[in-house]
């Protein structure tokens, strides 16, 4: 999309500006993807922090990689900085809406529609076992399932298993770290028993 700005990447930017998380807003993070993944991760769209840093799930108190490491999925506990060690897990990350906000209320329910019809095509690309969706609000509204709850659904994803799990954000109150673990460990589970 026209006049949308690629995060810097630099390791060396760990705690942002207020003026850099405000410079953020709009930018994209690459995905960290590959062909047949056992699992592709799908967060509802980065946040600013994670624009500022050009890492996925980069906020200090974001759940993600600790919760990666609970369920098994990774053998050490990551930080955003390691995310390109997720392929030798088969593992990737990519998002619903590519562009940055400071919350995923600001985006509207035809952003996220037109983000499920992007995702869709990279599914189809890379061909990965499962797709999970982090945040079951953002996957209703992005995929027209009003009813959707968690876990495996009952429909693929252009050919992928999909599954729904919370949003691992720190302001996601629902759920906390060790039953965030426990439901991305029923999805490692799965994935094991499916892909070789």
């Amino acid at each position: 999309m026209p006049g949308r700005r690629k995060a810097a990447i630099s390791p060396n930017v760990k705690r942002p500006s207020v003026a850099e998380l405000s410079a953020a807003r709009d930018r994209t993070v690459p995905d960290v993807i590959a062909k047949d993944l056992r699992v592709l991760f799908v967060g509802i769209n980065p946040g600013l922090y994670s624009g500022a840093v050009g890492h996925h799930f980069a906020r200090p108190g974001n759940r993600f990689w600790p919760t990666l490491h609970r369920s098994g999925f990774t053998e050490t506990l990551l930080s955003p900085f390691d995310e390109h060690e997720l392929a030798r897990y088969r593992l990737g990350i990519t998002n619903v809406v590519a562009r940055t906000t400071a919350r995923a209320d600001e985006l509207a329910d035809d952003e996220l529609r037109q983000g499920a019809l992007l995702l869709i095509m990279k599914v189809r690309k890379y061909r990965p076992a499962f797709v999970a969706i982090l945040g079951v609000t953002a996957f209703r509204a992005a995929f027209a399932e009003p009813k959707a709850v968690l876990g495996l659904q009952s429909r693929e994803l252009a050919g992928a298993r999909l599954w729904v799990l919370p949003n691992p954000s720190g302001l996601n109150a629902h759920h906390q770290l060790a039953d965030l673990a426990v439901m991305f460990r029923e999805l490692r589970d799965a994935a094991d028993a499916r892909t070789p």
